[in-house]
């Protein structure tokens, strides 16, 4: 792998190269050789303040040197934020500029994000056609908080949601604003199926409890069934797990006949993400409800829940005696308005319709699905080279690498972090070394011992070759340091 971790990448889409050898520095599009050129980045609004020479030292324009201030960023916040601050401590990262695929700190230093704030950047960081959506907005002088009222910019967003749905659902679907929390939408899809059903308990496809969510959508002695099932396509958090096609078909069909809504969420798994738009279409399963989040923002706080309309409407207070006759789901009344100070946010929407619109018109979703492959390929092949690799699996770009100790056990001796011996401590330090190596990735699962991997929709071949290739560096130097060796040589970031 020497030699070939560290070669040049050509940047897509307008993004700043990546590294060439062992410099990190690369020439920008229009300007000096190693940084973004000012005219493009300015353009990008990338750009934080101009940087010139001074007695071969770069100064920003207050004249203080370059990242002064900035990198006392890591120290400060610990005081000043609680300890819930889980990234800042994996990840000591302060980020200042970003474009694409890359990342570059208060010091200088690049990476490849691989992160991809955990898969809201369907199109990477800072992309032309997101930022020319919020200049349009904030341009435009319409208001940037509406109050949930219709504009043209939410109208927008909403046409170009519709157009990727499938036409069981776009035919009658209904679009309901949440507030921008993580848990707002699930809240919103649990109250509408429990009020369009008059019925309570959701079923939560979690684990391997696959049967179990089956069985209790057909209750024994005449019981009710479930008000919901609720599930995602790949369980992101458990360690990227993917709910088998043929069951997900199962289950709809029994849902379907015991006229229990099914919900889908796409929080983690949508726009493209997995291979396909949503990742239900694998399946060809067509769910009642859709919880979106995360990518359908374009980077910006932006949560939905889309729902066949035959589940009601928000304002729709009527009880209803008789079935609907196109579900046969029982009319309720629907409740669950979803209402929130802070629904559909302006640049959100705005931001959101060009990330969707871009997915489809440039088919994304084929080009996650064909980079996945690949990705898999190269991960299968290390997992045969390196015994810390137990498994690896994914759909798409939306990758996990499981480690844990070939034995299955550690030998009990105290935590050391230069000889990983647990799942999590391996994973830990294989996210360690990346971050040497100017690769930024997650981890996941319930023991944490998952490295995930979630790079934008718009990663290149050559992107992804030395993202593969920092990786497969990271987990030698884990493997030599669980077998005892001295760690090897770190390749130094340059500034």
């Amino acid at each position: 792998m020497a030699g070939s971790a560290y070669e040049g990448l050509a940047g897509g889409d307008g993004e700043i190269a990546a590294p060439r050898s062992t410099g990190w520095g690369s020439p920008g599009r229009r300007g000096r050789p190693g940084r973004p050129g000012r005219e493009a980045a300015g353009s990008e609004g990338v750009e934080l303040g101009r940087v010139r020479p001074v007695n071969g030292r770069s100064e920003d324009d207050a004249g203080r040197p370059r990242g002064a201030g900035r990198r006392s960023v890591p120290r400060r916040q610990p005081t000043r934020e609680t300890a819930a601050r889980t990234y800042p401590r994996a990840l000591p990262v302060v980020p200042v500029r970003a474009r694409g695929l890359t990342v570059e700190d208060a010091a200088g230093r690049r990476y490849l994000d691989c992160a991809s704030g955990s898969g809201a950047l369907a199109l990477g960081h800072n992309h032309p056609v997101v930022l020319e959506a919020i200049r349009r907005v904030l341009d435009s002088g319409a208001p940037l908080h509406a109050m949930g009222l219709t504009t043209p910019v939410e109208d927008a967003f909403v046409t170009e949601l519709l157009r990727t749905l499938a036409p069981r659902l776009s035919a009658h679907a209904r679009v309901r604003f949440c507030g921008p929390g993580g848990t707002d939408p699930v809240d919103t899809a649990v109250a509408l199926v429990r009020a369009a059903t008059g019925r309570a308990p959701v079923v939560t496809v979690t684990g391997a409890h696959h049967r179990a969510a089956a069985e209790a959508c057909c209750p024994a002695n005449g019981g009710e069934p479930p008000a919901g099932v609720l599930l995602e396509p790949v369980r992101g958090a458990d360690g990227v797990l993917t709910v088998p096609d043929a069951w997900l078909r199962d289950l709809r069909r029994i849902t379907a006949e015991r006229s229990v809504p099914l919900i889908a969420d796409e929080t983690e798994t949508g726009v493209g993400r997995t291979g396909a738009f949503w990742a239900v279409e694998h399946s060809g399963v067509t769910p009642d409800v859709l919880i979106l989040a995360k990518a359908i923002g374009g980077s910006l706080p932006l949560d939905a829940v889309v729902h066949h309309d035959a589940l009601g409407d928000p304002l729709d207070g009527h009880r209803y005696d008789s079935d609907d006759h196109r579900t046969g789901f029982p009319r309720h009344g629907a409740g669950a308005s979803g209402a929130g100070t802070f629904r559909g946010n302006q640049l959100a929407l705005a931001a959101g319709a060009a990330t969707l619109a871009h997915v489809r018109e440039q088919g994304l979703a084929e080009h996650a699905a064909a980079l996945g492959g690949r990705i898999l390929s190269r991960l299968r092949d290390l997992a045969a080279e390196f015994a810390c690799v137990a498994d690896v699996r994914g759909r798409g770009l939306m990758i996990g690498m499981e480690l844990a100790p070939p034995d299955g056990a550690h030998d009990g001796a105290p935590a050391d972090p230069d000889r990983p011996r647990t799942g999590s401590e391996l994973a830990a330090a294989v996210q360690r070394e990346c971050l040497h190596r100017g690769l930024i990735v997650d981890l996941t699962g319930p023991a944490g011992n998952v490295v995930r991997l979630l790079p934008p929709l718009i990663v290149t071949e050559e992107q992804t070759s030395a993202v593969l290739d920092r990786l497969a560096d990271a987990v030698q130097a884990v493997d030599r340091r669980r077998d005892g060796h001295a760690p090897p040589h770190r390749a130094h970031v340059s500034h």
